[in-house]
């Protein structure tokens, strides 16, 4: 009778030599999942704290300095700046810098001094329905515990302060309308890395990207050659996920759509720079695969998308600055949904673009050295 596990000693001698001299595939199996733990497990929070606020203090007398600093010591209010006018209120919001406004009427004082109750209103960013939800909580019982307090020194006062929320841009708070514009970046960019990743890796496997580095093509054409194609296709993957969303799940888009468009451009650029440099570094399609899940994993959780940047550690925060679907995002969410304009995206459109250039003279360089080599 023939023994089912013959050879079993010889093939598990001749794999366990290969892990061991495959280095990089042992450090990506035991090392990346340790990595991507210790990030994650310290850069999330899900505790909305610090969010940024804009407040237009009409007033600006002890009273109302007063209730910024009860909202100020709360922990959830970051007072980021400070505006004299209505249009630089709503503009601030509008942009994306901050998250809530908070408008102190100019005769809260005077109201209060005359046991008279005294309204704040309180604009908010209804596109993070978390965010939303908090800054409605802590508001309204602040205000309670301000208008309880008077009432304790004065029986006369019946109710001295009411914050008055207004949910702006998703009053309904849909999640769609929250998921789906940030889910857009990290659809593209799923795409569009891998597309570029694999092309050259493949030439490598095949043999065939040597043969490219003796003919009189330079590095920075290859590229070119090979990321302009791939461009169309995650433009065109981005118009079919703008018309999903529109028609399929009834996201308004409050925003121009050809801004829109023309601001992708930089995004996905990023994108197929990364696919690029990381296709120069990896030797197989499996280690592509395997570099390109890692700068998935942060551009999930690190760019706002799930949970805000405002609860992250400051490490983490700005570490967020470096990944390339923080901009995009904010690019999505606020002509999604926020209406923004060209005044208050080109900053993060300049971001996309010095990145992606970054990435590809990066990229660049390192075939330049292959083909010295070569």
């Amino acid at each position: 009778m023939l023994n089912p596990f013959r050879g079993f000693s010889a093939v598990f001698y001749k794999e366990a030599l290969h892990v061991r001299r495959d280095f990089a595939t042992l450090f990506f199996s035991l090392i990346i999942p340790l990595l991507q733990m210790f990030l994650l497990g310290f850069g999330i929070d899900t505790n909305v704290r610090q969010i940024n606020t804009v407040v237009y203090n009409a007033d600006g007398r002890r009273e109302s300095r007063e209730l910024l600093d009860r909202l100020r010591n709360s922990d959830t209010f970051h007072v980021a700046r400070y505006v004299n006018n209505d249009h630089d209120l709503n503009d601030t919001i509008v942009s994306g810098n901050c998250r809530v406004g908070i408008k102190i009427p100019v005769d809260y004082s005077d109201r209060l001094l005359h046991q008279m109750g005294a309204q704040v209103l309180v604009l908010i960013d209804g596109s993070d329905s978390s965010v939303a939800g908090q800054a409605i909580n802590v508001t309204t019982a602040i205000g309670l515990d301000e208008s309880l307090r008077r009432a304790l020194a004065d029986s006369n006062v019946a109710f001295a302060v009411e914050m008055r929320p207004k949910i702006l841009f998703n009053p309904d708070s849909r999640s769609p309308n929250f998921f789906l514009p940030g889910l857009t970046a990290i659809l593209l960019l799923n795409v569009t890395t891998f597309l570029t990743a694999f092309s050259i890796v493949r030439e490598k496997e095949r043999g065939t990207l040597e043969q490219l580095f003796v003919t009189p093509v330079r590095p920075m054409g290859l590229l070119l050659g090979k990321l302009l194609p791939y461009l169309g296709i995650g433009f065109f993957e981005l118009c079919m996920i703008l018309t999903f969303m529109r028609w399929v799940f009834r996201v308004p888009i409050h925003g121009s759509v050809l801004l829109l468009a023309f601001l992708s451009l930089p995004y996905i650029f990023v994108s197929l720079s990364l696919g690029i440099l990381i296709s120069s570094k990896a030797g197989t399609q499996a280690q592509a695969m395997q570099l390109a899940f890692l700068t998935i994993l942060p551009s999930i959780f690190f760019s706002g998308y799930i949970f805000p940047r405002e609860t992250m550690p400051k490490f983490f925060y700005v570490l967020s600055y470096f990944v390339p679907a923080t901009y995009f995002i904010n690019i999505t969410r606020g002509i999604i949904l926020r209406g923004a304009g060209w005044a208050h995206l080109w900053t993060d459109a300049l971001a996309l673009f010095l990145i992606g250039t970054i990435l590809l003279v990066s990229a660049a360089r390192r075939f330049q050295n292959k083909v010295i080599m070569a």
